[in-house]
């Protein structure tokens, strides 16, 4: 008999941890590794934000706060709504937990029963489908590959409803792809779901602030105003604010669900970090100037990334609208066998030989729901992008 739960049984480690580990794995063993698999920026977080909570230490500011966050984070986050997004809430309608994977969790926990389901586009984030799982929900996938770049369709979407379904999770801009919705797209999706007024929508916005080009970010209920009442709209301060240590994740929704969100959270983790609520506090309301400047240069590394990923044969690696990551589909390379005679099964084989071969880390794709493709981030210097790009199109050169 198992000492561990039938519940753990269902779900995974994640796989984006597992390479990242392997990377320095090896690296502390003295190879010569590259990793383009995490997905955090690679610059510091700004100097008036970490001022902040050394003044938040100093103002002996280390007690347990509220269970679901400080009262002026949480206007200040009412206030970010309204001014970048157009949302109306209150302090009582927002939650701040401990990272937005928290925030995501403690909604699935605080609302899904055994047979509730939840549509999921993929390539998801390898983090959806186990946490709902873990929270005894079904989580009901629906592909978007190449062809319609890696966005699901009205009718895809309309099609996975069922009366049991629960929630439409979304995320735009993408991890794993990259890919955003635009507003005539989202509109499409979200008249989808004025259809089954027993739908909620639930968004991860995480990647809000890095778009690129002339893509221009919205998120539903700012799109369908309608919709406001059933929705949770997550964000954070982990990726524009290069702030993915310190753990504050947020989301605004109608009373009910935010207080339920709060008794989960009260009986899990308690409140998120103190200092780090009041680091957060200033990267809302201080300077947003840098934001640009690290756009700029994501937007630059993402067009070095896919112009010479696209001259490796049998990858076709499409450009993403925002994040910091491509999703390069590897259909010609499967089938084939590398230099050091591995052969290329699928995806996983292919990421694996690679960093064997190679000593690039890259994430397969079935670890986000769609094959056969690899994940890039390009979170990391030209210098190393353009080696790790450079060993990539080798490694498929080589394959036969």
């Amino acid at each position: 008999m198992s000492f561990l739960s039938a519940t753990l049984d269902r779900v995974k480690p994640s796989p984006t941890i597992a390479v990242t580990t392997k990377a320095a794995e090896l690296k502390a063993a003295g190879r010569d590794v590259i990793g383009l698999g995490a997905g955090e920026p690679d610059f510091d977080t700004p100097q008036n934000i970490k001022d902040a909570a050394i003044a938040a230490i100093n103002a002996g500011r280390t007690k347990y706060t509220a269970v679901d966050g400080i009262p002026e984070l949480k206007q200040a986050i009412c206030a970010k709504f309204a001014r970048e997004n157009g949302l109306s809430y209150t302090p009582a309608q927002v939650s701040v937990g401990t990272g937005g994977k928290q925030v995501l969790y403690n909604a699935f926990m605080a609302t899904l029963d055994p047979g509730d389901e939840v549509i999921i586009p993929a390539p998801y984030w390898v983090s959806y489908p186990d946490m709902v799982l873990l929270a005894g929900g079904t989580p009901v996938v629906v592909a978007a590959g190449l062809a319609t770049r890696f966005k699901i369709t009205p009718e895809q979407l309309d099609a996975a409803i069922t009366p049991r379904t629960k929630w439409f999770l979304f995320n735009s801009p993408s991890n794993p792809t990259g890919a955003g919705y635009s507003r005539d797209e989202l509109k499409a999706l979200t008249d989808v779901l004025l259809r089954h007024p027993h739908v909620w929508v639930m968004t991860d916005d995480m990647y809000e602030h890095l778009v690129f080009d002339d893509f221009r970010f919205c998120t539903p209920a700012q799109v369908e105003p309608q919709l406001h009442d059933r929705t949770l709209t997550v964000n954070g301060v982990s990726k524009a604010y290069a702030m993915t240590g310190w753990r504050i994740g947020y989301a605004a929704g109608p009373v009910a669900l935010i207080k339920a969100m709060a008794k989960v959270q009260s009986q899990s983790t308690s409140n998120p970090c103190s200092v780090s609520q009041y680091a957060a506090l200033e990267a809302l309301n201080g300077p947003q100037d840098f934001i640009e400047t690290n756009k700029a240069l994501f937007q630059r590394r993402r067009d070095l990334v896919v112009s010479m990923l696209n001259t490796a044969p049998g990858v076709t690696c499409p450009v993403p609208e925002g994040a910091f990551y491509v999703y390069p589909d590897i259909s010609g390379c499967i089938g084939k066998t590398s230099r050091g005679g591995a052969v290329i099964a699928d995806d996983e084989a292919f990421a694996t030989a690679l960093l064997e071969e190679t000593g690039v880390a890259v994430v397969f794709g079935a670890a986000f729901g769609l094959s056969p493709n690899f994940r890039v981030s390009y979170a990391t210097s030209d210098a190393l992008l353009t080696g790790a790009c450079a060993r990539i199109v080798g490694f498929c050169k080589g394959l036969a």
